[in-house]
């Protein structure tokens, strides 16, 4: 924000004197501007990221006019009306584009001289939508170089208007424990009854919810989601039942996630982290199906389907007391696994090429190139942060990677790369080789997990039919791998050690090549 623009937003106030509203342009926070009569002056990235709206479509446009709320919902016309700060007003909103939005709103007013000239307010996101996955271009590939050569996805995912993005068919994966659990979640879209997702942080358990309700008849209806563990409890409690007006003060009457959820589906991500008494006033919405807002006396009928999420195996959840076993069996009807990313290192391959064409595509660049030695370090890690630690390891990679280079450990971050340092070191089966009469086989090619181009090779001058660079990798890393498991009469473990790879990432290039380990069993 430079100095003529903070001259058109405030004429009466001298730029100089705040030279620290060009912060606002990289801040982590929404933040919009507005004057007296709430038309917005001002609308960083940010907030143009958590409302999916353009700021050059808003800016000079009234906040009621961008957004489907009242004049009297808004707390920046609160704010406007009142003359005084608002803190920490709980918004859910969907914009004029369809987008369903949570979020917790500050804001401030403004004065020059005295005199009301506007707002500032400040917007943190707890909506759980995500974005999908993008295309790229491939540059050229190298013989120790990992490349990536899919087609590329038509459109990118769209809010479909129902406060959702995704649907089955964006979902990656076919490892068998993952394919059963979405398959699950398929059969039962239709059904009635409430489902429990299980799953590690970052494991996928809001795009299963969202496909399973674009499966339902449900689908037209509004999906809305909030996840438990973001909001303090003192705001929680308001934002899932609704506020009756004179209940506290500034309290207006105001509908909460269940009223507003009717006729769709409801998400209640994390509800483990809810506070028991929280649990216990939810579970009677649930078995009455009627929901009361504080501080009233009547109650409302609600139709809506509820799929909740916990990070820990629900039982175990119960036995230590974060989770209500009647709340549990309420709404844990139907409970579905989602595996962590170590138990579906398959899939790891699948899931790296969408997010090499996600962030080259939102960065600009064309990258789809990794080296043997940080494809061997992926899978060797353990993914704690699963398929959401794996996005941002690829986001931060692509980031420092120049145009046509191929990824490598030094663009990984450190807590990668020690899995590197710690894998690095000679093991004891290793130095026992040694001592051994008879060495094991030297690998006669690096082991590269090969993807093919969709292109035909060139043709050739020779009648003879020749054997691409690829076919030829291939081969030499087959046969090395037979090598080693008869060498080492069939130990994984062993082979995996002398060929410096993780036994996991052994396992998967045996099975692509077919090759069985009874087969060298003595």
């Amino acid at each position: 924000m430079n100095s003529d623009t903070i001259h058109h937003l405030f004429p009466d106030i001298d730029p100089g004197s705040i030279p620290f509203l060009s912060i606002f342009d990289q801040f982590y926070m929404g933040v919009v501007i507005t004057d007296t009569t709430g038309t917005i002056l001002y609308f960083n990235d940010v907030q143009a990221r958590i409302d999916n709206l353009d700021p050059n479509d808003v800016i000079g446009k009234k906040v009621m006019d961008c957004y489907r709320v009242d004049d009297d919902d808004t707390p920046i016309m609160k704010c406007v009306n009142s003359g005084e700060t608002v803190n920490d007003f709980a918004c859910y909103y969907r914009t004029r584009l369809g987008k369903v939005v949570n979020s917790i709103h500050n804001v401030y007013p403004l004065f020059s001289n005295g005199t009301l000239i506007g707002t500032i307010c400040f917007v943190r996101d707890y909506s759980i939508t995500r974005q999908t996955f993008e295309t790229i271009s491939q540059p050229h590939a190298s013989r120790e170089i990992r490349t990536f050569n899919i087609p590329a996805p038509p459109t990118r995912n769209r809010d479909r208007g129902n406060g959702t993005r995704f649907t089955f068919n964006d979902i990656i994966g076919n490892s068998p424990e993952f394919v059963t659990a979405v398959e699950s979640a398929r059969v039962a879209s239709n059904s009635p009854s409430s489902i429990m997702l299980y799953g590690e942080t970052g494991t996928g358990k809001e795009l299963l919810a969202q496909s399973i309700h674009n499966q339902s008849a449900r689908k037209d209806k509004p999906f809305t989601a909030i996840n438990c563990a973001a909001i303090p409890e003192h705001l929680l409690e308001g934002i899932l039942f609704g506020t009756a007006k004179g209940a506290f003060t500034g309290a207006l009457d105001k509908q909460g996630l269940f009223e507003q959820a009717d006729g769709g589906t409801l998400f209640l991500d994390e509800i483990n982290s809810m506070s028991i008494g929280l649990q216990a006033k939810l579970l009677r919405v649930i078995q009455e199906r009627k929901v009361r807002r504080i501080g009233s006396l009547k109650e409302t009928d609600m139709d809506i389907r509820i799929i909740s999420s916990v990070n820990e195996d629900p039982h175990q959840a119960a036995e230590r007391g974060a989770l209500r076993y009647d709340l549990l069996y309420r709404l844990g009807v139907l409970i579905i696994r989602i595996p962590p990313l170590r138990e579906r290192v398959g899939d790891l391959e699948k899931l790296i090429r969408h997010f090499l064409h996600k962030y080259s595509l939102l960065l600009d660049k064309k990258i789809n190139a990794i080296s043997a030695d940080v494809m061997d370090l992926f899978h060797n890690h353990h993914w704690t942060g699963n398929v959401r630690e794996l996005e941002h390891v690829i986001e931060g990679a692509v980031n420092l990677v120049t145009e046509g280079e191929a990824i490598a450990i030094r663009h990984l971050p450190a807590h990668i790369r020690e899995t590197a340092t710690s894998t690095s070191h000679t093991s004891p089966d290793s130095r026992a080789y040694h001592s051994q009469t008879k060495t094991p086989p030297c690998p006669t090619a690096p082991l590269n997990v090969i993807f093919p181009t969709d292109s035909q090779a060139p043709a050739t001058v020779s009648a003879r039919p020749r054997k691409s660079l690829a076919k030829i990798q291939a081969d030499n890393e087959s046969r090395t791998i037979r090598e080693m498991l008869s060498f080492f009469q069939g130990n994984v473990s062993r082979a995996a050690r002398n060929l410096g790879i993780s036994p996991q990432l052994l396992n998967y290039k045996m099975k692509k090549y077919n090759i069985l380990r009874k087969d060298f069993l003595l």
